[in-house]
This record gives C-alpha cells, structure tokens and sequence, in this order.
C-alpha cells in the first residue's frame, strides 16, 4: 500500500501514525476538519458531519485508518458513510474501535466493524484498550490538583501507549498479513488507577492520589468543565467494563504485529515526564 489516508491524523493516534507511514516511504493523506499539511503528508479537510468532504478523501487511496476522534458519540452514524465510501473506492480499512465492544452486537462501534467486515474489501479491526495518554491529557487537569478522579472503582485496565497502536497500524497499512483480523491491543500489565496514581507520584516527585467516585459525580465534573451531556454521560458508560474488570486482559498483539513488546506504564511516564 503505498497511498494511505490517515483520519484523525492531528490526533493522539494520528500524528505518531502519520509519523512511521512516511518513514515507510508511504504516500500520506492527512485528514482532519483543518486540512493542513503534516510535514510531508498532503492536507485533505475532512468532516464526519460534512458528506462532500468524505467521498473525495478517498480518492487515489489504496488503504485508510478509519477512527472517531475523541468528543464524539454515535459512531456508527457517524462511521458507517465512511465505510460506504471505503467500499465505493475498493479501499482497504484499517478500523480502530475500542477494547471489548465486539460484547454486543448492539455497541455502536460494533455495528461499524460488522459493517465493515460485511462491505468486501480487505480490513484490520485494531481494538486498543485505555490509552495511557490520557493520564497527560484528559486526566491531566486532576493530576495537576493531585487526584485522579474516576468512576472506575478498583478496576485494572492493562492501558496501552498511542504510540504502539499507531506502529501496529502502520503496519496493518501496508502489508496483508493480518488482514481480515481483529486484534485486541493491550500493554503489557493491567494496572489499577490507584497503581498508576502511585508510578505518577514516583516518577514525578508529585504527590497524586486516586479517587474512586460515583457516576453522577464524574458526570457533573465533566459537564462543569465544559462537556456536553451526553459526551459526559458516554464517558461515564465505558467505565463500567473496567470496574468488573473486563479491561484487565493483556494481550500479545502488539509483539505479534510489530515484533516489539508493547511500551510499559513505567516507560511511557518516563518520556512523559514533562508533559505530566
């Protein structure tokens, strides 16, 4: 595959995806709602909402990662033209969903990958678990205050770094080997959010604690910084997987795919120090 479309490619995912595609020598479509060029990859605007700006996006394309970006609910109808257009074009998708929605056949992300393995041309289903950069993004508020407060009781998750994801997309792009697989990305040890508190406390010199709070107050937290209802109360959802533990699960997919161990919590706050 040597002209691949990279959808949100200004995104945690993205830019490090777009990153290892060019240094594959891989001919790079950036997309995103700006449509600014990313080094040497070309620009393209791209709009879920917008229908005229996703047909053309695939053109001249061999393969595309197909992602929601963070903010959005409702995937699958905001996905599945997405996937029609892939199928138009004859594109190969390489589809990142999330960790365990292949439980319910209900799961909007799941309709998507049904969609998806249902629309006759090759793809890759990545299902990565919880990324260990929101700790210095999404959560990054709170560790500033000290705390890290989620509904996530004591439930372990074995978090997984962006940047492991995008180097098993990048392979995923341009090679057939694993195509028509879905895999489940994982890091290499599950860890609870009072564990991760604890490794961000030593690798700060930072006192961080962990806060195991209810789901109305972690909606009325997030609605108060300035989230939507319904994006807040989505979040609030996708919880409940890690506090029966369903999240704990480590798997070898990211060594399969790229012949590399996945990056630990412990290394991934060693390069994020600063940024923490």
């Amino acid at each position: 595959m040597t002209n691949v479309l990279v959808l949100g490619a200004t995104g945690h995912v993205g830019q490090p995806l777009v990153s290892a595609l060019l240094e594959k020598g891989v001919t790079v479509k950036a997309a995103s709602r700006s449509g600014r060029d990313i080094g040497a990859a070309k620009g393209v605007v791209f709009d879920y909402f917008d229908p005229a700006t996703i047909g053309p996006a695939f053109e001249g394309i061999d393969a595309a990662y197909v992602m929601l970006a963070g903010g959005y609910t409702g995937a699958d109808t905001l996905l599945l033209p997405v996937i029609a257009a892939a199928k138009e074009h004859g594109v190969k998708v390489v589809l990142q969903t999330a960790f365990g929605v292949n439980a319910d056949d209900s799961i909007p992300y799941r309709k998507v990958e049904l969609a998806l393995e249902a629309a006759g041309i090759p793809y890759v289903i990545l299902r990565p678990n919880w990324f260990m950069d929101n700790f210095h993004t999404f959560w990054k508020a709170g560790i500033d205050q000290g705390v890290i407060a989620l509904p996530a009781g004591e439930g372990k998750s074995a978090f997984i770094d962006v940047r492991d994801i995008a180097a098993v997309a990048a392979r995923a792009l341009t090679s057939d080997a694993f195509d028509n697989q879905a895999l489940d990305l994982t890091g290499p040890e599950a860890l609870s959010y009072a564990e991760s508190a604890s490794m961000i406390s030593e690798a700060t010199g930072k006192a961080v604690s962990y806060n195991a709070i209810s789901d109305a107050d972690f909606i009325d937290g997030m609605v108060d910084a300035g989230l939507p209802k319904d994006y807040a109360e989505f979040l609030t959802s996708i919880f409940y997987p890690v506090r029966e533990g369903w999240t704990a699960t480590v798997t070898d997919a990211v060594e399969k795919v790229t012949g590399n161990a996945p990056r630990s919590l412990a290394q991934y706050l060693a390069d994020h120090k600063t940024a923490l």
